[in-house]
C-alpha cells in the first residue's frame, strides 16, 4: 500500500469542492478507487479520508465477530460514518456541507497525509494539534534531550 504522506493546502471553492493532492490520488487509484471514504475524525474538528484498503482492514476484522454483537456494531460504526466522495474530472471531490460544517472548513483545506489514512482541516485549527504532536513525536523518539 502506497502510504499518504506530506502537507498539501488548498481551497475549497463556493460549492464545497476540493482538489485532492495528486500523491493521494495515485495512491487511492492503487486501491482502484476513483476517490475517497471520508467520515468525521473522533476527537477532532476534523475529517478522516481513506480508502478501500482501509475499509477491507476494518471487514476483516469484522469477520471473527458475531453480527450485531456490541464489538461488531462499535467498529462497524467505522464504515457507516463513512460517505464514499467521487472524483470530478478535475480531480477535485464535493465535501458534504454536514462535513465541511464538523469540520470547520472555510476557503483553505489542509489535507495531512498520516500513514494509512489522511486528515482534512482548517489550517488554522491544525496548527496547535501539529504543534503537541511534533512535541510528542520528539519526546517518544527521545530527541527532546531527556534521558
Amino acid at each position: 500500500m502506497q502510504p499518504f504522506t506530506s502537507k498539501f493546502s488548498n481551497k475549497l471553492d463556493a460549492k464545497g469542492r476540493v482538489s485532492v493532492p495528486a500523491p493521494y490520488r495515485q495512491a487511492l487509484a492503487a486501491q482502484s478507487i476513483e476517490g475517497f471514504y471520508c467520515a468525521k475524525s473522533v476527537g477532532h474538528r476534523a475529517l478522516t479520508g481513506f480508502g478501500r484498503d482501509m475499509l477491507e482492514r476494518v471487514a476483516d476484522q469484522l469477520k471473527g465477530m458475531m453480527p450485531g454483537s456490541r464489538d461488531y456494531l462499535v467498529l462497524a460504526t467505522f464504515a457507516g460514518q463513512a460517505t464514499l466522495l467521487s472524483f470530478d474530472d478535475e480531480g477535485r471531490v464535493r465535501l458534504p456541507d454536514e462535513l465541511i460544517e464538523h469540520a470547520g472548513l472555510k476557503d483553505r483545506v489542509l489535507f495531512n497525509g498520516a500513514m494509512d489514512i489522511f486528515e482534512i482541516w482548517e489550517p488554522e485549527v491544525f496548527r496547535p494539534v501539529e504543534a503537541q504532536r511534533l512535541a510528542a513525536m520528539t519526546r517518544a523518539l527521545g530527541l527532546d534531550g531527556a534521558a
